[in-house]
């Protein structure tokens, strides 16, 4: 019985249900939130608030503060079904004392102790069930029969009257407890693959929580990136502003130097001739035939274009010619250049990470070059007995077996302190006789190349050459290659990273990676190579 006046102890005096997220007023009566927020919003009006159990009125709309206590209450109470006992169903035979119920009949509508049930009538019609304390809903309304059938078409429980005679007459209809078995089946089953959906749905929620995880990794990892990207892009900048503008400024003495020479060789050259066209003039002022012919050096001062190249003036002027053509624009041109490069460093440091995988196939190997174990390494080597084919090389040269199409790659290379070697890329059907089929002497190749004998770096398409100014310290370079954009780039991989030259090209063919030695060795870099601090 405690149990049940608890239990009514926990209903809204508003709702007359059991408390819903249960709050506490200034006097001390609970209520559901929903509940008295709606009597206090109808109160709101009148501008005087009461609460609906005492009637304590207030001015200003009470604070609802949440009852900790009656929730828990509420969670660990109400949650557990009630026993036999706390529902209050009692042997309806015992008067003396309550005595809970075993069995409720449907027939008798009593319910009965485990004494008497054991003097109960075990006849058919007197169905027994769980106790309970409403019997009247298990019987039929019309006939007050025990609901023993189910009519299928109607979805009603049914007794045997209803079934024979009455509106469910003719009706499909089924044994309950047949029905009860089949809605059970249903129901497990349908409970079963509920479970599946709940286990795919916390393999969901775990995934999403693992992704979450990754997500902050990754949003870290790339933070730190950018950071490292950004300081190392703000000293690059430095060492380039420092380096063009020390470029600038020694351009600048050179030019002076070279302005003040020919300044004074012209001034020179102008005295000597006002000086000839003196005494030209004193020439041309006489009348004396005899004295004007024997006149020392008069044929020569009668031949100018001979008289030029007497007095150095072919030289003089071509210096001069030299001198006002020079491209003002190179060192900025060679900055832009390195800005470019240092923005396509930027993308690569964004959207790659490593160099390309570039292996030598052994196949286009010419037979006087050796190719290392790793089929990484090339130098110049005694003949050997490679079979000839189609594919070989026949001097010096090999190719890659990896080809590229499209995209951004870039690899490094590493070549002997001395020796005469080309790096560079070229389509596959180039060549593979003569020297037509050297990188760089072909319409299908281009290449770096450093002679043997003046340690001179060039690049080289087509069999046009351009030498390169730069003194170039480091024997360790860069090729990159912008497929789509129709670039391929060469770096000294100093510090910072130096811009050599750019072909541009509408690239017709795959690429593929070539080495060609003559003296020495050449080998491409590892990936776990450290190839930004050589």
């Amino acid at each position: 019985m405690a149990s049940a006046d608890l239990r009514d102890g926990l209903l809204c005096s508003i709702c007359l249900s059991t408390y819903t997220d249960p709050v506490i007023l200034r006097c001390g009566h609970n209520f559901c939130r929903v509940c008295i927020h709606r009597v206090l919003d109808t109160q709101e009006e009148s501008g005087v608030y009461s609460c609906p159990e005492c009637r304590e009125e207030s001015q200003e709309r009470p604070v609802l503060i949440r009852n900790f206590a009656l929730r828990n209450i509420l969670e660990n109470f109400l949650i557990t079904p009630p026993t036999q006992t706390e529902a209050g169903i009692f042997c309806t035979y015992c008067v003396d004392s309550p005595v809970p119920a075993a069995k409720s009949c449907l027939h008798c509508e009593a319910s009965l102790c485990k004494k008497h049930l054991r003097v109960h009538s075990k006849s058919a019609e007197h169905v027994l069930c769980e106790p309970s304390a409403n019997l009247g809903s298990r019987k039929c309304s019309v006939h007050k029969k025990i609901l023993e059938y189910y009519c299928t078409e109607d979805a009603a429980c049914i007794c045997v009257t209803c079934s024979l005679a009455g509106e469910h007459r003719g009706h499909q209809v089924e044994i309950l407890q047949e029905t009860y078995e089949k809605k059970m089946k249903k129901l497990k089953y349908a409970l079963q693959k509920m479970k599946i959906k709940r286990e795919e749905t916390d393999k969901r929620i775990q995934n999403l929580d693992d992704h979450w995880k990754k997500a902050q990794e990754k949003a870290a990892g790339d933070a730190e990136r950018v950071t490292a990207l950004c300081r190392d892009i703000r000293r690059r900048l430095d060492n380039l502003e420092k380096e063009v503008l020390s470029k600038i400024s020694r351009q600048e003495k050179e030019e002076l130097l070279s302005i003040f020479a020919l300044f004074h060789q012209l001034e020179i050259q102008k005295d000597e001739l006002s000086r000839k066209m003196r005494h030209m003039e004193e020439l041309c002022n006489m009348t004396d035939p005899l004295t004007v012919l024997q006149e020392p050096d008069t044929e020569d001062l009668c031949n100018p274009e001979k008289q030029e190249g007497h007095d150095g003036g072919d030289e003089d002027k071509a210096g001069y010619d030299k001198l006002l053509h020079v491209d003002d624009l190179d060192v900025v041109s060679d900055t832009l250049y390195t800005l470019y490069d240092m923005i396509t460093d930027i993308r690569r440091g964004i959207y790659v990470d490593v160099p390309a995988h570039i292996l030598l196939d052994i196949k286009t190997a010419a037979n006087n070059i050796q190719i290392s174990d790793d089929l990484k390494a090339v130098t110049i080597t005694h003949k050997h007995n490679r079979p000839e084919t189609a594919e070989r090389f026949q001097y010096n040269q090999v190719m890659s077996s990896r080809r590229f199409c499209s995209g951004r790659h870039y690899w490094d290379v590493e070549s002997s302190k001395s020796g005469d070697w080309r790096v560079g890329m070229c389509y596959p059907s180039i060549d593979r006789r003569g020297d037509q089929s050297y990188i760089g002497n072909n319409n299908k190749s281009w290449s770096l190349w450093r002679y043997w004998y003046n340690k001179q770096y060039s690049v080289r398409h087509d069999r046009k050459e351009i030498v390169l100014p730069e003194t170039i310290s480091s024997n360790r370079f860069r090729i990159c290659l912008d497929y789509g954009a129709g670039r391929l780039s060469f770096y000294e991989l100093c510090d910072p990273i130096r811009h050599l030259h750019t072909f541009t090209a509408s690239f017709t063919e795959p690429l593929h990676a070539a080495l060609w030695v003559g003296h020495g060795s050449i080998k491409i870099l590892d990936q776990s190579n450290d190839l930004e601090n050589p």
